[in-house]
């Protein structure tokens, strides 16, 4: 079975929790373990902040776009910004490098992301934006026990 769930909410700080919550209520349904659910929402909230402070700078009035994708337990996340763009993604992808040392960022967003999932893409072009491709493979269905 496949299940498709896309959404767009305004790049404030704010919706970081609700990207968050609507990740961990779409993958529910499949019985994911409490580390999974953690996991996922860990990523998601890695890559929606990134998009929020990094591909938008905090500035003006802008979308950040979640698709969450399920087919035969793997869970696909993509989450999209049209911001400003990565000029190096295996440079940014790099622990402890940020764009931001203004804010004291940790730089540990994307190494957090490869750590907690199974794959893990970027794709970014300069002022067109940034998509992350998160994929994670959920264990399997857990016996019924009575």
């Amino acid at each position: 079975m496949k299940n498709i769930l896309n959404c767009s909410f305004s790049s404030i700080s704010e919706n970081e929790a609700l990207a968050r919550m609507i990740a961990a209520s779409f993958v529910a349904p499949y019985d994911p373990t409490l580390g999974e659910l953690s996991d996922i929402k860990t990523v998601v909230s890695e890559a929606v902040t990134n998009a929020i402070i990094h591909g938008y700078n905090e500035e003006g009035f802008h979308e950040v776009y979640m698709k969450l994708l399920m087919e035969n337990r793997v869970l696909t996340i993509e989450i999209e910004d049209r911001g400003k763009g990565i000029n190096e993604v295996a440079t940014a992808m790099q622990p402890l490098y940020t764009s931001r040392p203004d804010m004291e960022r940790s730089g540990m967003g994307f190494t957090i992301m490869e750590h907690f999932m199974d794959q893990v893409e970027v794709k970014s072009s300069e002022n067109q934006g940034t998509i992350v491709k998160m994929v994670k493979q959920l264990s399997a269905v857990k016996a019924n026990c009575l």
